[in-house]
Protein backbone atom coordinates (compact mmCIF):
# COMPACT_ATOMS: atom_id res chain seq x y z
CA UNK A 1 0.00 0.00 0.00
CA UNK A 2 1.46 3.48 -1.20
CA UNK A 3 2.37 5.97 1.52
CA UNK A 4 -0.84 8.76 0.47
CA UNK A 5 -3.13 5.47 0.87
CA UNK A 6 -1.95 4.87 4.42
CA UNK A 7 -2.14 8.38 5.73
CA UNK A 8 -5.62 8.72 4.55
CA UNK A 9 -6.74 5.48 6.40
CA UNK A 10 -5.37 6.44 10.00
CA UNK A 11 -8.28 8.98 9.33
CA UNK A 12 -6.03 12.20 8.91
CA UNK A 13 -6.62 14.24 5.95
CA UNK A 14 -4.01 14.23 3.66
CA UNK A 15 -3.28 17.88 1.29
CA UNK A 16 -1.75 17.70 -1.90
CA UNK A 17 -0.94 20.98 -4.42
CA UNK A 18 -1.31 19.36 -7.82
CA UNK A 19 -0.68 22.57 -9.26
CA UNK A 20 -0.77 26.75 -8.82
CA UNK A 21 -4.49 26.88 -8.29
CA UNK A 22 -5.65 23.87 -6.31
CA UNK A 23 -5.98 21.84 -3.36
CA UNK A 24 -7.12 18.54 -2.98
CA UNK A 25 -8.15 16.82 0.00
CA UNK A 26 -8.60 13.41 0.66
CA UNK A 27 -9.74 11.56 3.35
CA UNK A 28 -11.26 7.84 4.15
CA UNK A 29 -14.14 7.87 6.03
CA UNK A 30 -15.60 4.20 7.95
CA UNK A 31 -18.86 4.43 6.48
CA UNK A 32 -21.22 3.43 3.94
CA UNK A 33 -20.98 6.70 1.15
CA UNK A 34 -24.62 7.17 0.95
CA UNK A 35 -24.64 8.42 4.81
CA UNK A 36 -21.64 10.26 4.47
CA UNK A 37 -22.81 12.08 1.47
CA UNK A 38 -26.15 12.48 3.27
CA UNK A 39 -24.06 14.39 6.13
CA UNK A 40 -22.81 16.56 3.87
CA UNK A 41 -25.91 17.41 2.22
CA UNK A 42 -28.48 17.77 4.75
CA UNK A 43 -28.83 20.70 5.84
CA UNK A 44 -29.81 19.49 9.81
CA UNK A 45 -26.60 17.44 9.61
CA UNK A 46 -24.54 20.02 8.58
CA UNK A 47 -24.57 22.26 11.89
CA UNK A 48 -22.98 19.27 13.83
CA UNK A 49 -19.76 18.83 11.99
CA UNK A 50 -18.76 22.41 9.42
CA UNK A 51 -16.50 24.52 10.91
CA UNK A 52 -14.54 24.18 13.86
CA UNK A 53 -16.03 23.08 17.16
CA UNK A 54 -15.22 26.95 18.94
CA UNK A 55 -18.05 27.95 16.05
CA UNK A 56 -21.95 27.65 15.84
CA UNK A 57 -23.12 27.05 12.05
CA UNK A 58 -26.48 28.19 11.22
CA UNK A 59 -27.25 27.15 7.90
CA UNK A 60 -29.51 30.26 6.50
CA UNK A 61 -30.34 28.28 3.08
CA UNK A 62 -29.52 25.28 1.49
CA UNK A 63 -31.25 24.54 -1.91
CA UNK A 64 -29.47 21.60 -3.46
CA UNK A 65 -29.74 21.15 -7.20
CA UNK A 66 -27.63 22.73 -9.43
CA UNK A 67 -28.40 26.52 -9.69
CA UNK A 68 -29.72 26.54 -6.13
CA UNK A 69 -27.83 28.52 -3.51
CA UNK A 70 -26.47 27.99 0.20
CA UNK A 71 -25.17 30.18 2.61
CA UNK A 72 -23.69 29.19 6.53
CA UNK A 73 -23.30 31.47 9.30
CA UNK A 74 -20.74 30.89 11.77
CA UNK A 75 -20.91 32.85 15.27
CA UNK A 76 -18.39 32.71 18.29
CA UNK A 77 -18.45 33.36 21.81
CA UNK A 78 -18.56 36.94 21.28
CA UNK A 79 -21.39 36.82 18.77
CA UNK A 80 -19.68 38.20 16.02
CA UNK A 81 -20.67 36.29 12.68
CA UNK A 82 -19.11 34.63 9.57
CA UNK A 83 -20.95 34.07 6.16
CA UNK A 84 -20.03 31.74 3.46
CA UNK A 85 -22.50 30.87 0.06
CA UNK A 86 -21.85 29.81 -3.05
CA UNK A 87 -23.77 27.86 -6.00
CA UNK A 88 -24.71 24.46 -6.60
CA UNK A 89 -23.36 23.79 -10.09
CA UNK A 90 -23.62 19.47 -9.33
CA UNK A 91 -25.16 17.22 -7.38
CA UNK A 92 -24.85 13.45 -8.25
CA UNK A 93 -26.57 11.25 -5.26
CA UNK A 94 -24.12 9.87 -4.05
CA UNK A 95 -21.11 10.13 -5.71
CA UNK A 96 -20.73 14.14 -6.88
CA UNK A 97 -21.40 17.53 -5.81
CA UNK A 98 -20.02 20.65 -7.15
CA UNK A 99 -20.40 24.64 -5.57
CA UNK A 100 -18.83 27.90 -5.48
CA UNK A 101 -17.72 28.66 -1.88
CA UNK A 102 -17.35 32.81 -0.79
CA UNK A 103 -16.34 33.39 1.75
CA UNK A 104 -18.42 37.33 2.69
CA UNK A 105 -15.97 38.58 4.60
CA UNK A 106 -13.62 39.02 1.58
CA UNK A 107 -16.35 39.00 -1.71
CA UNK A 108 -14.75 38.25 -5.08
CA UNK A 109 -12.21 35.56 -4.10
CA UNK A 110 -14.20 32.76 -5.19
CA UNK A 111 -13.58 29.03 -4.86
CA UNK A 112 -15.04 25.83 -6.89
CA UNK A 113 -15.32 22.81 -5.03
CA UNK A 114 -15.66 19.66 -6.49
CA UNK A 115 -16.66 16.71 -3.79
CA UNK A 116 -16.42 13.27 -4.91
CA UNK A 117 -17.54 9.99 -2.49
CA UNK A 118 -15.91 6.89 -3.52
CA UNK A 119 -16.55 3.48 -1.74
CA UNK A 120 -12.90 2.10 -0.97
CA UNK A 121 -12.52 -0.95 0.84
CA UNK A 122 -15.50 -0.58 2.64
CA UNK A 123 -15.31 3.01 3.70
CA UNK A 124 -16.00 6.02 1.68
CA UNK A 125 -13.12 8.08 0.19
CA UNK A 126 -13.68 11.53 0.07
CA UNK A 127 -11.58 13.52 -2.28
CA UNK A 128 -12.56 17.28 -2.26
CA UNK A 129 -10.63 19.36 -4.79
CA UNK A 130 -10.87 22.97 -4.19
CA UNK A 131 -10.07 25.21 -7.25
CA UNK A 132 -8.97 29.04 -6.95
CA UNK A 133 -9.28 31.72 -8.89
CA UNK A 134 -5.61 32.91 -8.78
CA UNK A 135 -2.42 31.23 -6.96
CA UNK A 136 -2.67 33.95 -4.61
CA UNK A 137 -5.94 33.24 -3.19
CA UNK A 138 -4.76 29.39 -2.93
CA UNK A 139 -2.11 30.60 -0.53
CA UNK A 140 -4.07 33.41 1.26
CA UNK A 141 -6.73 30.77 2.02
CA UNK A 142 -4.42 27.55 3.01
CA UNK A 143 -2.11 30.67 5.11
CA UNK A 144 -5.21 31.48 6.54
CA UNK A 145 -6.04 28.23 8.29
CA UNK A 146 -7.94 26.58 5.56
CA UNK A 147 -5.63 23.33 6.81
CA UNK A 148 -6.50 23.11 10.42
CA UNK A 149 -10.60 24.36 9.93
CA UNK A 150 -10.31 21.66 7.29
CA UNK A 151 -8.94 18.95 9.90
CA UNK A 152 -11.07 19.83 12.45
CA UNK A 153 -14.63 20.11 10.40
CA UNK A 154 -13.43 16.52 8.98
CA UNK A 155 -13.00 14.88 12.14
CA UNK A 156 -16.21 16.25 13.70
CA UNK A 157 -17.53 14.44 10.50
CA UNK A 158 -16.20 10.78 11.22
CA UNK A 159 -17.40 11.52 14.71
CA UNK A 160 -21.42 12.52 13.50
CA UNK A 161 -20.75 9.51 11.13
CA UNK A 162 -20.39 6.63 13.84
CA UNK A 163 -23.02 8.19 15.81
CA UNK A 164 -25.45 8.09 12.52
CA UNK A 165 -24.65 4.22 11.25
Amino acid sequence: MDESVISITKNVPKFDFPNDREIVITRIFDAPRELVFKASTNPELIPQWWGPKRFTTAVDRMELFPGGVWRFVQRDQDGNEYAFHGVYREIVPPEREVHTFEFEGMPGHVILETSTFEEFEGKTKLTVIDLFQTAEDREGMFRSGMKEGATESMDRLEELLKKLK
